[in-house]
């Protein structure tokens, strides 16, 4: 096998919806804090506002709030919002930050009355430590074992009525008993180009870029419809009307730079095209085994899974079949490779 599979760089792509620590500093300037400033997920916004205005009205705490779809849509944002439109604390943690029971007995206990706790990656949550949330959701009462052997007893301390707000990207690996404890269930879509147009002059505004709605759209068109992704094109298309222009955005400055990102129409980068045609040149197009396309290119299969296989499969460049991974006739006619229908197992071939 030639050079070819060792050119992939996987660290530090543009187009990864996975947050870094420059997106974290960043998105704490440009995130919004009440609805009206929230763009997009207009369906979640409208559930949202509906249970909290009658939670308000009864006096009583939300119900709580499980919110799920990929990553960089907003999710922790929108539970900030959650938090400030209720007028109550907001404290954060991860499932994988909480290691010990008494961690989140620590998170329970210092919790006060209607607080909201956000757990991001919440299908990440040890299954002992979940058990422990159960009763906390819903009795609101922590059950601790105090003692070892035969002098163990168990002792129930009542909570503050709290909400708890869950995120994850991948809500079929939460267990049902933790899933059936949330009365609230939303799931983030990816946005539209116009959306995420407006997302970027409103950042761009607060960042002080100049933009025009072209330059913004164009930038937005190339997002995989997450904000997250807009945003971090928008700092690196600033950089390069800086240097290569007179700072403002146009329609040609952000075509110029987003090519020279090697960021095409569809948004998709080097590392996707190359993963394609990977598949394309060493498998006929397909059908692949994950761990075998995971050897070729040099990658676990979980990142493949989770970061590079999602975005090919819902513009259908990528299929799974029960036989592995197959190369679609649309990503063929995007990559300009020739096709032809396989044999009967439905694989593509490509032309001699």
């Amino acid at each position: 096998m030639d050079s070819f599979v060792n050119d992939f760089d996987f660290e530090n792509r543009i187009v990864e919806s996975s947050v870094t620590e420059e997106d974290a500093d960043t998105e704490v300037t440009l995130r919004p804090h009440t609805f009206d400033e929230y763009i997009g997920q207009e369906k979640a916004k409208e559930v949202l506002k509906i249970y909290i205005d009658a939670a308000k009205m009864r006096g009583d705490t939300l119900d709580h709030v499980l919110l799920y779809g990929p990553p960089g849509l907003g999710k922790t944002t929108l539970s900030g919002i959650i938090a400030s439109e209720l007028g109550v604390n907001f404290r954060v943690t991860s499932g994988p930050a909480i290691e010990k029971q008494g961690d989140l007995a620590a998170l329970l206990t210092n919790l006060g009355e209607g607080d909201v706790l956000f757990i991001d990656e919440i299908h990440r949550l040890n299954r002992s430590i979940e058990e422990i949330l159960y009763p906390a959701m819903e009795d609101f009462s922590l059950d601790i074992i105090i003692g070892k052997g035969p002098a163990a007893r168990s002792i129930r301390l009542p909570l503050q009525h709290f909400t708890l707000i869950g995120a994850t990207t991948r809500a079929g690996q939460l267990t049902t008993p933790l899933r059936d404890r949330f009365g609230v269930l939303l799931r983030l879509e990816l946005y539209t180009p116009e959306e995420l147009a407006k997302i970027v002059r409103r950042s761009a505004g607060i960042l002080e870029i100049p933009i025009d709605g072209e330059g913004a759209l164009e930038i937005a068109s190339r997002s995989r419809g997450t904000p997250r992704i807009a945003n971090r094109l928008l700092k690196r298309v600033r950089d390069y009307a800086q240097v290569k222009g007179d700072g403002e955005i146009t329609l040609k400055v952000a075509s110029d730079a987003l090519k020279m990102l090697e960021i095409d129409e569809l948004g998709l980068d080097n590392t996707d095209r190359k993963m394609m045609e990977t598949m394309i040149k060493y498998y006929d197009g397909g059908p692949v085994g994950l761990d075998t396309l995971a050897a070729t290119v040099g990658e676990e299969a979980v990142t493949i899974e989770d970061v590079y296989e999602p975005y090919l499969m819902q513009i259908g460049f990528v299929s799974r079949t029960p036989r592995g991974r197959c190369v679609t006739r649309l990503a063929y006619e995007h990559l300009g490779i020739p096709y032809r229908p396989g044999r009967d197992d439905g694989q593509m071939k490509i032309e001699n």
